[in-house]
């Protein structure tokens, strides 16, 4: 598939692109790679539509997901869009039952991401901190403190709610 082409096309909508990637996905879970490269070099909207995409595919079919998504979204916590940081979190969210083993610096950048200014960036960051708390991993003695802490100085109501079902699981 042409990714830049795709992502190009101005006839297509933003979601009709990433609901073709999604299916793109799953008929090629072996070539996702391709996929990770191409938007490790994209520039900001066209990465998040990408991410976004792994970020349905693994709503509906986490199996699917390789330590590589996890590595690279990990990796793309740190960019600066919003948009990019709410959908690798959201992936994180998703996946991280398959490799807990290799959360840490996934937890790291969330932690950073949970004081960020956007509401979206930080429910996402909830969503998946809160789904890394309910695994019951040995990074928990240290994570469950860092997000009660965060919970008590988070301002939206929806956002707490996040971190306290999570907390009620341990």
């Amino acid at each position: 598939m042409d990714f830049k082409l795709l992502l190009e096309d101005k006839a297509l909508k933003p979601k009709e692109k990433t609901e073709t990637l999604s299916k793109w996905i799953i008929d090629n879970p072996k070539q996702v790679n391709d996929l990770i490269e191409f938007a490790s070099g994209a520039k900001d909207a066209v990465k998040a539509t990408c991410i976004e995409s792994l970020e349905y595919v693994s709503k509906s079919n986490a199996s699917l997901a390789t330590k590589s998504w996890l590595k690279f979204v990990t990796q793309t916590l740190k960019d600066k869009a919003p948009r990019v940081k709410w959908e690798s979190a959201r992936v994180i969210g998703n996946i991280a039952h398959l490799f807990p083993k290799d959360l840490e610096e996934a937890v790291t950048h969330l932690l950073v991401n949970s004081e960020h200014d956007g509401t979206v960036v930080r429910w996402s960051t909830a969503y998946a901190l809160g789904e890394i708390i309910k695994l019951k991993l040995p990074l928990n003695k240290e994570l469950v403190s860092a997000v009660e802490s965060i919970c008590a100085r988070e301002e939206k109501n929806s956002i707490q709610k996040m971190y306290l079902q999570a907390l009620k699981k341990v």
